[in-house]
């Protein structure tokens, strides 16, 4: 059975300009901040990755683009319309849709969904604030990927200066 890791992230923090539609919300400074350090933890934590599944939303991919500076060898990050706003069924088909050659992979989405997500797999309840990252552990297909067959390895809250 093939040993895999989930390392689900929400988005650094947004800013809320007014006449701009939630999906093309971009970071704040604070976000443009936070989200290098949520690199540099996932680097120094993590270690390699094979996938990104990211939300289309702008503030999504500028927190890849900013974790991604961080890493070494980043893969190409696959942006899917189905992460944005995405209930926890959404997200575990979009687990569940990964290719078995994939061992590590990265999840970047919005709360409440990833929040949820980690709660069904593992079973806790963690609060994802924004650049939190929770690592996943699972032995088995992505395709059987399932609520309670995982366990929580790491939780993070990283903060930039």
């Amino acid at each position: 059975m093939d040993s895999r890791r989930l390392v689900v992230v929400r988005h650094a923090k947004s800013a809320w300009p007014d006449g701009v539609p939630d999906p093309e919300r971009p970071l704040n400074a604070r976000g443009r901040r936070d989200a290098p350090a949520a690199g540099r933890c996932i680097r120094d934590r993590v270690g390699h990755l094979d996938a990104v599944l990211c939300s289309t939303a702008t503030r999504t991919r500028q927190t890849w683009r900013l974790i991604a500076a961080e890493l070494d060898g980043p893969p190409t990050a696959v942006f899917d319309d189905r992460v944005y706003a995405a209930s926890v069924d959404t997200l575990l088909a979009v687990v569940r849709g990964l290719p078995d050659d994939v061992g590590s992979a990265l999840l970047l989405g919005h709360n409440p969904g990833v929040a949820e997500l980690v709660a069904v797999l593992t079973g806790a309840e963690l609060e994802m604030k924004t650049s939190a990252l929770a690592v996943v552990g699972y032995d088995g297909s992505w395709a059987d990927t399932a609520p309670g067959a995982a366990v929580l390895v790491d939780h993070a809250t990283p903060r930039g200066s």
